[in-house]
């Protein structure tokens, strides 16, 4: 492999390297953030910030920069179109500023628009049984349901929304008693989620919908990490809004973002905000 004669004059100056430089970054400090202040950032913004890198490598690649004089590679030029450079720095500051939005369609179990009626929900504190009236179905058409057991991927037997306590071969339940395990299951993640909300969060803030939005997120991600989220601190905070906004933050598994998981979110925000002017 053979460097180019101007190679020290375009890794400063040239805008496809700087590109390359600043997409680094855009991977590296939302890992950074989440693994220094244990707080969860949102990754749309840094999916339209690689885009907008991406879009800027492209376009540097192409035009003049006044660095290609291989017999004096170190000549101090500057750079013909800085003007770029200012655009998208001026795209990036105003993206901070613009809402972001959460896609507006989806689809609630009929169970849990039934028991919303059409003034919503009263604000807490939340009966048992009211809870688990929109919580099953709802949680429930996410997990999905088989009752016969089976070996998930790792071979586990599980049976029903994902059960695998004392499950063995050959076992199989009835719908009714699958949403019985499932609704003690979730009885028991909603509890300690709510052990992360202030008194005034479950007297006046968590409506059974809420309730049932944020215990989802427990049951799928944990309920140290939902209750430690920015979620649940904007939420203690009155940000009703934005704590719903944060849920949809959860959509990655491994890295990457799923699909199925930004579907299950923007359910959860829906439920979080209905009845939210």
């Amino acid at each position: 492999m053979k460097l180019v004669d101007n190679w020290p004059a375009l890794v400063r100056r040239a805008h496809s390297v700087w590109a390359q430089y600043l997409a680094a970054g855009a991977l590296i400090t939302p890992e950074l953030i989440y693994y220094t202040l244990q707080v969860d950032t949102n990754p749309r913004f840094w999916w339209c910030v690689a885009l907008l890198l991406t879009i800027y490598g492209i376009v540097g690649r192409i035009v003049d920069q006044g660095i290609d004089n291989p017999e004096n590679p170190d000549d101090a030029v500057s750079l013909r179109s800085p003007w770029f450079v200012g655009v998208l720095a001026i795209a990036m500051a105003a993206f901070l500023f613009v809402p972001q939005t959460v896609p507006q369609k989806v689809s609630l179990p009929g169970a849990v628009l039934a028991s919303a009626g059409k003034g919503g929900w009263a604000p807490g504190p939340v009966s048992d049984e009211a809870f688990n009236a929109v919580a099953v179905p709802f949680v429930g058409d996410w997990e999905g349901l088989r009752l016969e057991a089976y070996p998930d991927i790792l071979g586990v037997w599980t049976v029903c929304y994902g059960e695998t306590k004392g499950v063995k071969r050959g076992d199989s339940y009835t719908k009714a008693q699958c949403d019985a395990m499932l609704a003690r299951e979730l009885l028991e993640y909603r509890a300690g989620l709510h052990r992360y909300f202030t008194p005034e969060t479950l007297a006046t803030r968590l409506p059974v919908g809420r309730d049932v939005a944020y215990t989802s997120l427990a049951y799928n991600a944990g309920i140290g990490a939902a209750g430690k989220s920015t979620a649940t601190r904007r939420l203690n905070a009155g940000d009703v809004a934005g704590g719903c906004e944060a849920l949809t933050w959860w959509n990655k598994a491994g890295g990457r973002v799923i699909r199925g998981l930004v579907r299950r979110r923007t359910a959860e925000y829906h439920l979080c905000m209905f009845g939210v002017a």
